[in-house]
């Protein structure tokens, strides 16, 4: 049966489990996506170099597991002089593996905008900054958002590994728990709810800001 005392006794545990896994997710997600939009800029170059090495980033990142990257970082970075709290490299590592997918996402927004557009915001005489600012990003945002959100959620989804590298979240406070209950039900239980409030909460505001961008770009 299930034993709702185990939930009662340990939700403490459970909520700052919780607690760490918004805020490291939040972090590693807004690192990611400030990190994204520089490769993009890399990507965007007219050089050669520059473009290989954001091809080589984005393929490399997004080629391979996160739970090896968040490995190398934690067990294989000492080896290289960098010694890194769980924590801090659970939030790197969500930085380096959401850049690669945001900076693509960033970059099929702006292609998606028409160019007619931009050469209409040229010909009134607006300089590149202008038409950056007030033509093509509001654009591109707006373009963006499906895949932003959706994009978040699978890495928020994802931080679930963390736990392998002992960083203090959610799933670790469940398997915790579970070792000290053996139960299994009950703490994944709230697992799951856990991760559900989370992505709900994305998916809503994902909403709000998309209407929020519709109501912008048609004024």
């Amino acid at each position: 049966m299930f034993d709702i005392t185990i939930i009662t006794q340990y939700y403490p545990l459970f909520l700052k489990g919780l607690l760490n896994t918004v805020l490291i997710c939040a972090a590693g997600l807004a690192l990611g996506m400030a990190w994204g939009l520089a490769l993009y800029s890399i990507g965007n170059s007219r050089l050669a170099i520059p473009r290989a090495l954001y091809r080589g980033y984005v393929n490399l990142f997004r080629g391979t597991p996160l739970l090896v990257q968040l490995f190398l970082l934690f067990y294989g970075g000492p080896y290289f002089g960098l010694n890194l709290s769980a924590i801090a490299t659970g939030i790197l590592g969500l930085t380096l593996y959401g850049a690669a997918y945001f900076a693509e996402i960033y970059r099929a927004g702006f292609q998606n905008i028409p160019a007619g557009q931009i050469e209409a915001a040229q010909d009134l005489g607006m300089s590149p900054l202008q038409t950056m600012l007030h033509v093509q990003i509001p654009q591109m945002l707006t373009l963006i958002i499906p895949s932003v959100i959706n994009q978040t959620i699978l890495i928020i989804k994802e931080s679930a590994i963390l736990s392998i590298i002992t960083v203090p979240e959610v799933t670790t406070a469940a398997v915790k728990i579970s070792t000290e209950t053996f139960s299994i039900v009950e703490p994944y239980v709230v697992l799951a709810g856990a991760y559900w409030l989370i992505v709900t909460a994305v998916s809503r505001g994902g909403q709000l800001w998309e209407r929020r961008q519709m109501r912008y770009i048609s004024r």
